[in-house]
C-alpha cells in the first residue's frame, strides 16, 4: 500500500513538473516576443499592428518587409519610403492589379492604418525624431559652406550628379542621416561607388554608372557630362569601393552645423509629405 501511494505521488509530481515546464516555456516565449518587439522599436500597443502585417503582408514581402519570392522590398527603396501615409493607405485599399498587389480593403480602415504604421516601424520611423539644430541655418549650409547643392538637389534646386534629397529623411533616424554625411563609405551601395574609365589616350573619366551592360557603360561625371563608352575600346575600367561624396564633413562642419543640416533635411521631407497628401494620387501603372 505504501509503495502504491508512493508511485501515485511520484506520478503526480511528474505531471506537475511537466506542467510547470510547459507553462514556463510559454511564458518565456511570450516574454521573448515582447522583448523582440521592443528591440524592433515596436511599442506594446503596436503588437496588434505587427500581427496584422505578419498575417497579411509577410507571406509575400517577408517578415522584415525586405522582399520575398512573390513581392518586392517595401522597406529600403527611397520611392516607397517617400510615399505619404495617405498614399500607402490608398495602395492597401485599392491594390495595384497590374503588379499583382491585391486590395486589402476588406480588412477595414483601422487594420489598414495599423499595417501602414508597422511598415513605418520597419522603415525605421517608429519613434518621432527629437531634432536639434536650426533648419534655416541648415539650408544656408546646404547651398553654401557645405557645398551639398553642387551634387545634390532639393526641390529642383542644385546639382543632379547625386540623388535628390527632397524626401531623403523620411523613414530615417537623425543618427542615420548624420552617419551618412560623416561616413559616406559605410554600407556603401555598389550602384553609387566611383567608377574610373581610362581611355586609350590615358585620359581618366571618373563618375557614377547610370547604366551598364556587358558591352557598354554610361558614366555621369561630377561636371554633369554624360559619357557613353564601349568597354572594348577602354584601356581600363575600375570600380572603387568609395563614394564620390567627400569624407571630411566631420572636420569641415561643426557638430552644431551637422545638426542644422540634418534638421533642414527633415523639414524639407515633412513639407514634401504634407504637399503630397494634398495632391491627386499618381497613376499606379
Amino acid at each position: 500500500m505504501l509503495i502504491r501511494n508512493w508511485r501515485i505521488f511520484v506520478g503526480a509530481l511528474g505531471v506537475a513538473l511537466v506542467s510547470c515546464l510547459i507553462f514556463g516555456a510559454i511564458a518565456v516565449s511570450q516574454n521573448r516576443k515582447t522583448s523582440d518587439s521592443a528591440k524592433a522599436g515596436v511599442k506594446p500597443n503596436s503588437v496588434a499592428a505587427q500581427q496584422a502585417f505578419t498575417a497579411n503582408c509577410a507571406g509575400c514581402h517577408g517578415l522584415d518587409g525586405k522582399g520575398g519570392e512573390r513581392a518586392p522590398d517595401i522597406v529600403t527603396p527611397p520611392n516607397v519610403r517617400g510615399l505619404s501615409d495617405s498614399a500607402l493607405l490608398q495602395i492597401l485599399k485599392n491594390g495595384i492589379p497590374r503588379k499583382a498587389m491585391p486590395s486589402f480593403n476588406h480588412l477595414g480602415d483601422s487594420t489598414l492604418r495599423s499595417i501602414a504604421s508597422y511598415l513605418r516601424v520597419l522603415q525605421g520611423n517608429s519613434i518621432a525624431a527629437t531634432l536639434t539644430g536650426n533648419p534655416k541655418r541648415g539650408m544656408d549650409l546646404f547651398f553654401g559652406k557645405g557645398d551639398c547643392s553642387r551634387c545634390h538637389m532639393i526641390r529642383g534646386e542644385g546639382g543632379f550628379f547625386a540623388s535628390d534629397l527632397s524626401g531623403y529623411s523620411r523613414g530615417r533616424t537623425p543618427e542615420a542621416i548624420r552617419d551618412a554625411i560623416v561616413f559616406p563609405n559605410r554600407n556603401l551601395d555598389p550602384r553609387k561607388r566611383t567608377v574610373v574609365a581610362t581611355l586609350p589616350s590615358g585620359k581618366k573619366i571618373e563618375g557614377i554608372a547610370r547604366s551598364e551592360d556587358n558591352f557598354s557603360i554610361q558614366l555621369l561625371a561630377q561636371d554633369g557630362t554624360f559619357y557613353l563608352l564601349n568597354k572594348s575600346e577602354l584601356a581600363n575600367l575600375s570600380y572603387r569601393d568609395e563614394s564620390p561624396m567627400p569624407t571630411d564633413y566631420a572636420t569641415r562642419l561643426s557638430s552644431t552645423e551637422l545638426d542644422d543640416l540634418v534638421n533642414y533635411l527633415y523639414s524639407i521631407s515633412k513639407s514634401e509629405a504634407k504637399q503630397s497628401e494634398n495632391r491627386e494620387e499618381p497613376d499606379e501603372d
